[in-house]
């Protein structure tokens, strides 16, 4: 891991059997599943519940997804995901998320995923959001 960097929150996974493809690599859409889950993971330690923000007609989505794949996890591998979040503009936020395999430290992942806010399917600044963040 990067000793220079630090990180606002971290969740840790193992792989499973069935997440990795013919080549008995990880199958890519599973690298998906993971960093949402790590993300979902790091706004409830905020405070930030998705579901009743979805109740109220808002929506948090995801408008961008960049990733860059350094090396592959295989089944039984445990990893971790460390992010950070950002604000950018007005309306959205950037989680910036890397992910390394725990038994050698190998940076497998960096991710910048853009989200915003929508209220009824319009945007909105989401300051309760952005508060509760700290950004």
């Amino acid at each position: 891991m990067k000793k220079d960097k630090t990180y606002q929150h971290s969740t840790e996974f193992e792989v499973r059997d069935y997440e990795v493809d013919l080549q008995g690599v990880v199958n890519n859409a599973n690298y998906m599943h993971y960093l949402e889950h790590a993300r979902h993971k790091f706004l409830l330690s905020k405070n930030i519940d998705f579901e009743a923000l979805h109740k109220e007609g808002k929506d948090l989505i995801v408008t961008r997804a960049e990733l860059r794949y350094r090396a592959a996890l295989r089944s039984g591998d445990s990893f971790i995901i460390k992010s950070n979040i950002i604000k950018e503009g007005n309306i959205q936020v950037v989680f910036e998320q890397d992910i390394y395999r725990l038994a050698d430290n190998a940076l497998i992942m960096t991710a910048k995923i853009t989200g915003a806010c929508t209220y009824k399917g319009r945007p909105v600044i989401p300051t309760e959001v952005f508060s509760a963040l700290s950004i």
